[in-house]
């Protein structure tokens, strides 16, 4: 049976790529080059691209080429959170924690223990969580501009089991979203399984592009819209006010559903008012306790609208039934005692040393940060290459995350995110010192 000649190339470069013939970073021919080389239509090569981009072994970056991807990177890199051993420096996930918790934990055990409606927790919950719970969760928004009242809030295991239920709830297979060009990899991954289509609005360094935005849902029948307005993940922005506005009329005129992600919000001092509290009538408001107190107390929480919280509720009740009593006993204890808030201070303070120490170390690069973030987005030379530099680091044992899983476009920019709340601060600017070395080595390169 004859091979058809764009696999004869295919397969050869395949092979090329994977024994090292083509090392990580080189650049291919371009489409044109290829076709002419091979003696094959231009359809042809860009066919050829087009499955090795698919086998991810090349990227291809629009008025830039076709490089070579560093494989030496485990599958997922960025958005799978792969074991990491006691050696490895991570910088790629946020684990914020301060002295203390963990006697905080023993102490809300030990009281949790004595209490007298221990028996209860062992029960089945409410699927939207207990009317008290709710209360206190109600405060605790209030705090931040949020007045709602318990009946739309529901009680869920995380801000990621938030979004999802959200978006089971209130999206369909096929329905497009809007979304930041570069976004919260979880989201991606949500919207994969659920067969949701992202359609990419591109940003600043102060948040999404409004004009774009506006005529994408002229353009497109757009459901929803995923935002982060109040400290973005990876860039750190804080929409303004000015900016709030416009974005829910434009929504509210297209009849677009706001799902606010607000997980990293208690970083930002004294923004704006969440977009929940300028139009609740269209915006679903997702946060937890993650971030602010610990990532493995799963507890978060969901403020919906009037007429879709019923259909949350449902969508809670087909994943979990109800949050872990336990976990919510002990989180809502937190919210009323002062715990969480102390928390969120304590965190804003050390994030913002943290930041200090980037800007020190990382001093001469282009960095894009907020100064109380526990990121920092660093955007690499011309001719640098992220995959090449992330494998060099892990070889190195630091972990990094490259721009690939926070991007929705075709192409990904060359650019890192270092999450900078998971290891010590005596030992974190050196590390950073080591990233910067191997990006300036890189782009030597």
């Amino acid at each position: 049976m004859r091979i058809p000649r764009y696999k004869v190339v295919l397969d050869r470069l395949a092979r090329e790529i994977r024994s090292g013939v083509w090392p990580p970073g080189a650049r291919l021919p371009t489409h044109r080059e290829l076709a002419a080389q091979e003696g094959i239509a231009l359809v042809t090569a860009s066919r050829v691209y087009a499955e090795l981009e698919a086998m991810g072994l090349v990227s291809g970056e629009q008025g830039r080429g076709t490089y070579v991807r560093d494989t030496a990177l485990f599958t997922g890199h960025g958005i799978e959170q792969a074991a990491i051993a006691d050696d490895v420096a991570d910088l790629n996930f946020n684990y914020p924690s301060v002295p203390g918790q963990a006697e905080l934990l023993r102490r809300a055990l030990r009281e949790l223990s004595a209490s007298g409606d221990i028996a209860a927790l062992l029960r089945y919950q409410p699927h939207g969580g207990r009317a008290q719970d709710r209360a206190s969760v109600a405060r605790h928004l209030r705090r931040r501009g949020l007045d709602i009242d318990g009946e739309r809030l529901m009680l869920v295991n995380g801000a990621q089991h938030g979004l999802a239920v959200t978006a089971m709830a209130a999206l369909r297979a096929g329905d497009v979203v809007a979304v930041d060009a570069l976004t919260y990899p979880g989201f991606k991954v949500l919207a994969q399984s659920l067969g949701l289509e992202l359609a990419p609005v591109p940003g600043s360094r102060h948040g999404p592009d409004l004009d774009h935005f506006e005529q994408l849902c002229a353009r497109r029948r757009v459901r929803a819209a995923y935002l982060m307005p109040t400290l973005h993940n990876p860039l750190g922005w804080v929409m303004d006010a000015p900016s709030r506005t416009r974005l829910v009329e434009t929504a509210r005129r297209h009849g677009v559903l706001i799902i606010e992600d607000a997980s990293y919000a208690f970083l930002a001092g004294d923004p704006p008012p969440p977009l929940a509290a300028l139009a609740p009538d269209v915006t679903v408001y997702v946060s937890g306790l993650s971030k602010s107190v610990a990532t493995g107390l799963r507890f978060g929480f969901v403020a919906a609208p009037s007429d879709l919280a019923p259909a949350i509720e449902r969508a809670i009740r087909a994943t979990t039934w109800n949050t872990p009593a336990v976990i919510t006993a002990i989180a809502s204890r937190w919210l009323d005692d002062g715990t969480v808030d102390r928390l969120e201070a304590e965190k804003r303070e050390d994030a913002g040393a943290r930041q200090r120490i980037a800007a020190e170390v990382l001093e001469g690069c282009h960095c894009i940060s907020h100064p109380s973030s526990y990121f920092v987005w660093l955007p690499l030379p011309e001719d640098a290459r992220a995959d090449r530099i992330a494998a060099s680091l892990i070889r190195k044992r630091i972990s990094v995350a490259t721009a690939e899983p926070f991007a929705t476009t075709t192409h990904a920019p060359q650019a890192l995110r270092l999450a900078l709340g998971s290891m010590g601060v005596d030992e974190l600017g050196e590390t950073l010192q080591r990233v910067r070395e191997a990006v300036i080595d890189d782009a030597r390169r």
